[in-house]
């Protein structure tokens, strides 16, 4: 389905129908699709997926906060497993459509660090067949050390491994990374580093903070609510820098897709100038509802006005 704001972005050699897609973690299993189509997304991003399907964290797991206009999860990668999910992308594949989906793929909670990149490898080819670009998540505070992962070696060996196994293929798909708000200008400086000299086709800017500052929220009831990664409208400072030194360090030559806070038509525009060729959204979806999506679609297209 194609709105009249609809402008076609060409971005890491695909062609999407409109520059505002859904975040991960909303559609996890790749359930959802034509309904998000509908709404006019121009792609989605299912996931996390894992090769094993796993319950994810003890509920409760996600929260609100709306006086922040903000939600904390903790929900810890619960999905029904690489091997389900690829034959429900499978299905769909029949129909007619015109929405991207990327899948956003991780490790088990049970993998330990050392053998991640095996869990990043068989998502990859378990789903290769069924979607248009993949994420590498190694940014969500919800599984245990999952994070370590963004350090310069690990990152090298998983990405370099998985672009190995791509470019065995005979149509290559791209390959992104998602990064943490959280991280510190040395850790920044290392990742960008790495994706110019292996040439990773994008990032996506950021995943959610462990970050509590600055909450209008009683400290209490944010206390109470536990561990967990906040999103929403407290992570869009720091998410549309770490964008801005990204694009400005990299001349613009790798693609990032700007996601974090994004709660109004202006945030969008705001991610757009600061060097973003795609957007996400997911928590501002949840507060502004659906017609957020066709707004952040026409301030894009039409700037000016």
């Amino acid at each position: 389905m194609t709105g009249p704001e609809d402008k076609p972005v060409k971005c890491f050699g695909l062609t999407f129908k409109n520059p505002v897609g859904l975040a991960a973690g909303f559609d996890k299993n790749a359930e959802y699709l034509k309904a998000m189509e509908m709404l006019g997304f121009g792609f989605v991003e299912i996931g996390t997926v894992t090769p094993l399907p796993q319950p994810g964290n003890v509920k409760p797991r996600l929260f609100r906060l709306p006086k922040d206009k903000a939600l904390i999860n903790r929900m810890g990668f619960n999905n029904d497993g690489a091997e389900k999910i690829a034959k429900r992308l499978h299905q769909f594949r029949k129909q007619q459509t015109t929405i991207l989906v990327g899948g956003n793929i991780g490790k088990n909670k049970i993998t330990p660090n050392e053998d991640a990149w095996k869990d990043y490898e068989k998502c990859f080819l378990s789903l290769f067949d069924v979607v248009d670009y993949f994420v590498v998540n190694v940014s969500s505070p919800n599984t245990p050390g999952l994070r370590d992962l963004q350090q310069k070696d690990s990152l090298r060996k998983i990405l370099t491994h998985l672009q190995s196994l791509n470019k065995a293929k005979i149509i290559t798909k791209p390959i992104l990374l998602k990064i943490a708000p959280d991280l510190n200008e040395e850790d920044l400086n290392d990742i960008i580093d790495l994706a110019m000299e292996i040439n990773l086709d994008g990032i996506v800017a950021t995943n959610t903070t462990i970050s509590r500052e600055g909450l209008s929220t009683e400290t209490e009831k944010v206390t109470a609510m536990g561990a967990g990664g906040l999103s929403g409208a407290p992570v869009f400072r720091r998410s549309t820098e770490l964008l801005h030194k990204i694009s400005e360090r990299t001349g613009r030559q790798i693609p990032i897709i700007g996601s974090g806070g994004i709660m109004a038509a202006q945030d969008a525009l705001v991610k757009y100038k600061a060097g973003a060729s795609l957007l996400q959204i997911y928590t501002g979806f949840i507060y502004a509802g659906p017609s957020l999506i066709r707004k952040c679609v026409k301030a894009i297209n039409t700037p000016g006005k």
